[in-house]
């Protein structure tokens, strides 16, 4: 009866025309932390009770796919279609820059009156025109390039010397000199704007993009000595000490929810980039330390094949919890097949608005979320890790690096796996099914043809700038990097 009446109030609130103010939406993605690193993914020595506590409160997907590595992901989540055809192949060399010919996801938002925020990482172009606060971002407090501190010879910069500790943030078009740990900040820099947000008669999107846990692998020292405790070297104690910390921030995040009321009228989406990386997690089966009782602390990577930059489905599955309390069922699972290039459309959709039909290739997973037993067709979804050399004809490696995956079965290079009944990608049974090897071959095959003119980024000539460095330096000598003053929460 509770999910029968639940369902009528979907359906009431979703298909009448200005029932009710579209629901606020807040989605939290992490960086590289994968599927295993949470305590009820069966993870069996890392503590997230408050992820804990959001998987037992949400609709989950349980096979949620991304692309293999971020920038791809960020593209795909923000345009609804394939990194490819945003001209995103790599991370690094001008190839992480989101085409500017796609309209996305905050602007699709706006059109519903929503009032846009980005607190994080945004890794599609440090290049001015495609910044955030230019693309439909009211409020962006972010760093640059892939992570905090890095610098590469092209465009792909943070600001000089960041850290993880006390960064450097460009809050809209100003630098400011923050003090704590970045995860922290963001949380704090997010938190508060949603505060202020919250009496308004507009619904907010706050896209909250953690760096962590990507390299180079720094947590604040409580979270690290519990690891380096139980006999974690500094790296991976760092990626678990990270890991941890995310958890108490979406505890701070769940509280402040509850306590501003704001838990009924808001969706929280909590998701990860990509598949876990072995960098910091350790590699298949390796022990990273041992419980005072000896007991061997092992790399739990949910029995999946593969890891961060791999077309294994380790490489690209992650968690995807969607919590909307008083609208959507809680602790229940939704096993089939959905994919970073569906968030835009079924977003679009609980927002009563439009998106361009001739961009996005996802389809809204709006109807699973009412009912798990609707009609799901099955389809064709790509991986293809891209990052070829700088100059490389991308054709060349059309055949190189690639997946295909529909509801049963995955496509890694020649090899061919039943995912329902070997998840782990154990038995290539490849030689059972040469109709099944063809057909998706040739889909991929056409994707790829569609895929190729939109490339906008290969071969362009390397900036000879780094425009946050530039900026920066500019800003210190001419007013200098004003201290960010945390908002007040309570």
């Amino acid at each position: 009866m509770k999910i029968t009446t639940t369902l009528l109030l979907i359906s009431i609130l979703l298909l009448i025309p200005g029932a009710a103010k579209p629901p606020n939406i807040i989605l939290v993605i992490t960086d590289d932390q994968g599927y295993g690193p949470i305590g009820k993914h069966g993870h069996p020595w890392i503590k997230t009770p408050n992820l804990d506590q959001l998987y037992e409160e949400s609709t989950r997907f349980t096979r949620f796919l991304v692309s293999a590595t971020c920038s791809p992901t960020r593209a795909a989540l923000m345009t609804g279609r394939h990194p490819l055809k945003n001209g995103v192949t790599h991370t690094i060399l001008e190839r992480e820059r989101m085409t500017l010919n796609a309209k996305i996801l905050p602007q699709i938002l706006k059109q519903s009156n929503y009032t846009t925020g980005i607190f994080g990482k945004w890794h599609l172009g440090d290049e001015d025109p495609y910044q955030p606060h230019h693309r439909g971002f009211d409020e962006a407090f972010i760093h640059g390039a892939g992570g905090i501190g890095q610098a590469y010879n092209c465009s792909c910069a943070d600001a000089p010397k960041n850290k993880y500790f006390n960064p450097i943030i460009r809050h809209n078009d100003t630098f400011v000199q923050t003090k704590g740990f970045c995860t922290n900040i963001f949380f704090d820099a997010a938190l508060g704007w949603i505060k202020s947000q919250k009496e308004s008669q507009k619904p907010f999107f706050a896209f909250l993009s953690t760096n962590a846990p990507h390299g180079p692998f720094i947590a604040p020292p409580k979270n690290v000595s519990r690891f380096t405790d139980l006999g974690f070297t500094k790296k991976h104690a760092g990626f678990y000490g990270m890991v941890e910390n995310i958890d108490e921030n979406m505890g701070r995040l769940l509280k402040k929810l509850n306590e501003w009321k704001l838990e009924e009228n808001t969706i929280l989406i909590f998701m990860s980039d990509n598949g876990m990386t072995f960098n910091g997690a350790g590699k298949a089966g390796q022990i990273l330390g041992q419980t005072p009782s000896g007991k061997d602390l092992k790399n739990y990577n949910a029995q999946q094949k593969g890891f961060k930059v791999s077309p294994d489905e380790g490489g690209v599955r992650v968690p995807f919890f969607i919590r909307w309390k008083g609208t959507l069922p809680s602790n229940r699972d939704i096993s089939n097949v959905t994919a970073h290039i569906d968030l835009l459309p079924t977003l679009a959709e609980i927002a009563k608005t439009t998106f361009p039909k001739s961009q996005v290739e996802g389809r809204s997973f709006l109807p699973l979320l009412k009912d798990p037993t609707s009609t799901w067709p099955d389809r064709f979804l790509f991986t293809q890790i891209g990052r070829w050399r700088l100059r490389d004809e991308p054709n060349h490696h059309q055949w190189n690096h690639f997946a295909v995956r529909n509801h049963r079965f995955r496509l890694v290079g020649n090899k061919l796996y039943d995912m329902i009944n070997d998840p782990s990608q154990k038995n290539d049974i490849a030689d059972k099914h040469p109709e099944e090897i063809k057909k998706m071959r040739a889909a991929y095959d056409q994707f790829w043809k569609e895929a190729r003119p939109l490339m906008v980024n290969e071969k362009v000539k390397l900036s000879k700038s780094r425009p946050y460095h530039d900026l920066y330096n500019k800003q210190l000598k001419a007013q200098g990097i004003p201290n960010w003053i945390p908002p007040q929460l309570d």
